[in-house]
């Protein structure tokens, strides 16, 4: 069945107390199989889909682009038509995306991202070290959840270590939704001068990290990787590798201290870890508004025709809590094999670096419950604030302790 019964507006806001749910708006339109169309921040209006299927077969439909910004829909002011910058590798179709993405893949093969494993064990140790030497109670986002997805994303790229200010200061401030528009462009403007200079070094003489290899392999396939896109192409991988593993660190941790059962099966197995990764993965879903994507032709989805021309957006929340793919799907089950969820997306755009999430995931759930297995939150649950406008869902501050 579809229907065109309308939201409102998008994006939908979560029910209050129940910030770890999706918005109501989007269950009940995925359990009605309900196709409609919404009135978005960006003064657009957009099919929403949020059944599993349909929002894979957007994801993965060939009539489908992506060279819309994936988030401009819930941006007040976005410029919808403003040119794909060069390296956008989120926005690119056809050869263009094929050509970097064949660049980029071999930083990515899960033989190069479990080698980063011993790596990402010794910085969650020291980082845990850090935490037990510290005061109580501690903010886990601050000093746990952002610096070691971003001392990992910086290992890769090659940034030093002394320079991931410019990474925290600007980043947040590019995932806001509610910003000032002239904001935005600054802070975009300094990560791009960074990633531009540093860029400048590395083509001189190139190093043994990703910047480095990918100057010298393409030099080497006759095709060589022009400065702009190299630029564009690092700031995607130092936002989208930080900011989403850091807040899935954070929120993840915070529905768990809230189901101290399921915390303890997790801390009591550390085998689960990997399982519990891909059902937290699946369960919060943290980039919350979705993926825009825009039609270049007619496509079916769930019975609904979405004409050439219209825009849609694929509620990756909604999709992976859908009751015919997971059964319970509103519930944590940390030994669920889960792994199909859409949480890094689905299609020749899905998430390049998902491997690396994985291995932090798992390296963080290993290890930080049963290292601090008295570990609770310092503050009333509902006195935790939730980014409730950033394009990443998460918390601002985790203010936990323990005993000891």
């Amino acid at each position: 069945m579809t229907d065109m019964s309308t939201i409102p507006a998008f994006p939908a806001t979560r029910a209050p107390g129940c910030p770890f749910e999706p918005p109501a708006e989007f269950t009940e339109l995925r359990d009605n199989e309900a196709i409609t169309q919404a009135s978005c921040p960006a003064g657009i209006d957009a099919w929403v889909v949020s059944r599993y299927e349909d929002v894979r077969t957007v994801l993965s439909a060939p009539g489908i682009s992506s060279r819309k910004a994936p988030s401009a829909h819930v941006t007040a002011g976005a410029d919808l038509e403003r040119p794909v910058s060069p390296g956008n590798i989120l926005q690119l179709d056809g050869k263009e995306h094929a050509r970097l993405r064949r660049m980029l893949t071999p930083e990515f093969t899960v033989r190069r991202m479990e080698a980063l494993r011993a790596y990402i064990q010794r910085i969650v140790e020291e980082h845990i070290d850090a935490l037990l030497a510290g005061p109580k109670p501690a903010d886990l986002y601050e000093a746990f959840a952002l610096p070691i997805p971003s001392l990992v994303i910086c290992e890769m790229l090659g940034v030093p270590y002394e320079d991931r200010d410019v990474i925290h200061k600007h980043s947040a401030t590019l995932m806001a939704i509610d910003r000032d528009p002239q904001i935005g462009f600054a802070a975009y403007g300094q990560v791009q001068a960074y990633m531009r200079t540093l860029f400048e070094a590395k083509l001189a003489d190139p190093s043994d990290d990703l910047i480095g290899r990918m100057i010298t392999r393409s030099r080497e396939s006759g095709d060589p990787i022009t400065a702009a896109e190299m630029v564009e192409l690092a700031i995607t991988l130092l936002i989208a590798g930080h900011e989403t593993t850091a807040n899935m660190i954070a929120l993840s941790t915070t529905a768990l201290l809230q189901q101290p059962e399921k915390l303890a099966e997790l801390r009591d197995n550390p085998d689960l870890a990997s399982s519990a990764a891909e059902e937290m993965l699946r369960y919060l879903s943290v980039i919350q508004f979705g993926l825009l994507r825009y039609a270049t032709e007619d496509i079916k989805v769930g019975g609904q025709t979405i004409p050439a021309g219209d825009w849609v957006v694929a509620a990756l929340n909604a999709g992976n809590r859908d009751e015919q793919v997971y059964a319970d799907a509103d519930t944590i089950r940390l030994d669920r094999n889960g792994k199909t969820h859409l949480a890094f997306g689905f299609g020749i755009h899905q998430c390049l670096g998902q491997q690396l999430a994985r291995i932090e995931l798992q390296e963080v759930y290993a290890r930080l419950f049963r290292r601090i297995p008295t570990m609770r939150l310092a503050v009333d649950p509902d006195k935790i604030s939730f980014k409730d406008n950033a394009l990443v869902y998460g918390v601002h501050q985790l203010p936990v302790t323990w005993e000891g």
